[in-house]
């Protein structure tokens, strides 16, 4: 099984990488992690949001391959748990399937990524920065794939 994490935005700042990087060292060989970087869309007078959200979601949807299941990040998702996750994991490996998981930009994704999505996953009812939001993701997918091999960093 591989994940992949599709964020918008390739300008982070230095404690989003390096969070998102710590725990990235951690799940990269047992889940076959990587980071896919989309560059936020070139904003303007003459190029409307829908526009800039229709191209990088193109460039998203050419790094999603047809039998990845597909998370979105969405503040109206489904709630989950970090059991939960790790269920999914485990499924997801029995599958066969590699994981996709999607974090938009400032201005959230087109309507074609969330047509794309198999689940809508929120972290929050609250609204986060998309940095922060990949440090989250980063460090539940290694807190998942600790309660599956049993590691005591999980202690709920």
């Amino acid at each position: 099984m591989k994940v992949k994490l599709i964020c918008v935005g390739n300008r982070m700042p230095g404690w989003v990488n390096d969070g998102a990087e710590d725990f990235a060292k951690r799940i990269r060989s047992e889940l076959g992690y990587s980071l896919i970087e989309i560059p936020l869309a070139k904003r303007g007078k003459s190029i409307s949001i829908e526009q800039c959200l229709a191209k990088e979601a193109s460039a998203i949807l050419d790094k999603v391959d047809p039998s990845d299941y597909v998370v979105v990040f969405d503040v109206k998702g489904k709630a989950v748990s970090t059991e939960y996750l790790a269920d999914q994991l485990e499924q997801y490996r029995l599958d066969g399937r590699d994981l996709c998981l999607i974090i938009g930009g400032p201005d959230g994704l087109h309507s074609s990524i969330m047509q794309r999505a198999d689940v809508r996953w929120s972290l929050s009812a609250m609204v986060l920065p998309h940095g922060l939001v990949r440090v989250l993701v980063v460090e539940q997918l290694y807190r998942a794939l600790s309660i599956i091999q049993g590691h005591p960093y999980h202690r709920p």
